[in-house]
């Protein structure tokens, strides 16, 4: 097999593997990087809640409190951000504290708003 069939046929396997919605769309969130310091963090988060993101669910008592951690309630501010925005020119960029993936983050009752 020639080395630029063998190319195709990797790229077109990488594109069938990333998850799609039934229309066409990929399915995608905003999280939290790991590797962003706390204190950056902090700022993104705040400016998120600031901006626009739903930050109710992430106080004490709410559905996406727990876990109780910086990186946790991060992404879900800028999910929430990032999905009422993504279609009005809003990125998933938080000054290089998020990231995009294609895994649904949601756990237990904390569900992350997808929206097409």
């Amino acid at each position: 097999m020639s080395s630029a069939l063998l190319r195709i046929l990797l790229v077109l396997l990488f594109f069938s593997s990333i998850p799609q919605k039934s229309d066409g769309q990929f399915e995608d969130w905003c999280i939290a990087d790991e590797q962003t310091p706390d204190d950056e963090l902090q700022k993104a988060l705040d400016w998120a809640c600031r901006n626009g993101a739903d930050c109710s669910k992430i106080q004490e008592k709410q559905h996406c409190y727990l876990p109780n951690t910086l990186k946790d309630h991060a992404s879900f501010a800028f999910n929430s951000y990032y999905q009422k925005m993504k279609n009005k020119g809003g990125s998933c960029y938080f000054n290089a504290a998020a990231i995009i993936t294609d895994l649904d983050p949601s756990h237990g009752s904390c569900k992350y708003e997808l929206l097409p």
